[in-house]
C-alpha cells in the first residue's frame, strides 16, 4: 500500500485488513510517498505488525515499485497492490487469491468495488481506451444508459458487474498478481508519477500471454479519489495527461495514422487545458 496524507482512510483500511485477512499467510506493507501529515507515525504507532517503509513523493508507480521488487527478487508468490482509500470485507481476499490459485494463464486479478454510495466503481472493469470510446467517457455520453457500445466500451459493459470473467484491465485500487507473471512482465513503469499506471500494466500483462480477471464474488469499498481532493491539482492534472498521452503513445500510435495520432494528441492537451482552467477558476 503506498500512503501520501489521508491517515483517516488508510486506518480504517489497516483496520479492515487486520479484520479480514487472508486465510494463507500474508504480511502488509506501507510504503509511505512523502506523506505531509504524521500518517507514517500513525502506521508505526497503531498498527505495529504493519512494516512501513518511509520515502520522499517519488510518484504511486516508484512506491509500488519498492515491493514489487522484493517480491521479483524472491518474495511471496502473491502480491496484492491496495489502495489506501479501500476497505476489505470479509472473504474479499481469499475470493481474489482463489481465483488466481484456479488458473495457471491469470496473471492478475481484480475485485468488484463499491462507492460509498453502493454504487459500482466502473474503473474495477474496464476494456482498453479507443479514441471514440475516451471521448464518449470524458464527455459523459458514454455514460448513459443505453449508449452506444462504441462510446461505452471502456467500461467493459459485455461483462456484468455480477459476472466474473477475464477484461482488458482492472483498477489498480486491487490488483493481486502473481509473482510468476511479475517476472515476465517487469514492476509499473515508474514513467506514470500518478494515474493510468494501471492501464499500461494490464497491456502489458495481456502482451506476454497473461490473463487479467475480474472476480465479484470479492467486494471492497472504494472511497473513490479519497486519498487525493475532488478536483486533482495542477500537478496531478498534468500527470493525469501526460499519462493518457504516455500510454497512447506506447500502444496505439505506432500502429495508428499520423493524422489520428495528431487528433488524440492535440485532444488530450485541449482537455488538459479545459482542466486547468477549471481548477483555476474554483480557485484549487
Amino acid at each position: 500500500m503506498v500512503s501520501h496524507g489521508a491517515g483517516d482512510l488508510l486506518n480504517r483500511c489497516l483496520v479492515s485488513l487486520r479484520k479480514y485477512p487472508a486465510s494463507i499467510p500474508m504480511r502488509v506493507t506501507v510504503v509511505d510517498s512523502g506523506s505531509p501529515d504524521d500518517t507514517p507515525d500513525m502506521v508505526e504507532r497503531d498498527f505495529p505488525e504493519v512494516r512501513l517503509f518511509r520515502r520522499e513523493n517519488i510518484g504511486f508507480s516508484a512506491a509500488n515499485n519498492v515491493v514489487l521488487d522484493e517480491v521479483a527478487a524472491g518474495g511471496a508468490r502473491l502480491a496484492l497492490l491496495l489502495n489506501p482509500d479501500t476497505e476489505v470485507y470479509e472473504g474479499s481476499l481469499d475470493a481474489a487469491v482463489r481465483r488466481i490459485d484456479g488458473g495457471k494463464s491469470i496473471g492478475m486479478v481484480g475485485i468488484k468495488l463499491i462507492t460509498e454510495s453502493g454504487e459500482l466503481d466502473h474503473a474495477c472493469k474496464r476494456s482498453f481506451p479507443t479514441p471514440l470510446a475516451a471521448i464518449g467517457h470524458f464527455t459523459g455520453i458514454g455514460r448513459l444508459p443505453g449508449a452506444p457500445a462504441a462510446l461505452s466500451q471502456y467500461r467493459a459493459i459485455e461483462l456484468d458487474e455480477d459476472e466474473a470473467g477475464d477484461v482488458d484491465a482492472v483498477n489498480g485500487a486491487f490488483m493481486l498478481i502473481r509473482r510468476d507473471a511479475l517476472l515476465e512482465v517487469g514492476p509499473l513503469d515508474d514513467g506514470y508519477w500518478l494515474y493510468m499506471e494501471d492501464l499500461d500494466w494490464c497491456r502489458r500483462f495481456h502482451d506476454e500471454g497473461w490473463r487479467v480477471f475480474y472476480e465479484p464474488a470479492g467486494t471492497a469499498l472504494h472511497v473513490k479519489g479519497g486519498s487525493s481532493p475532488k478536483r486533482r491539482r495542477p500537478k496531478q492534472e498534468i500527470a493525469f495527461h501526460r499519462g493518457m498521452g504516455r500510454f497512447y503513445r506506447r500502444f496505439d500510435a505506432p500502429k495508428s495514422p499520423a493524422l489520428l495520432n495528431f487528433a488524440v494528441y492535440l485532444g488530450i492537451a485541449a482537455k488538459l487545458a479545459v482542466s486547468l482552467a477549471i481548477t483555476a477558476i474554483r480557485g484549487r
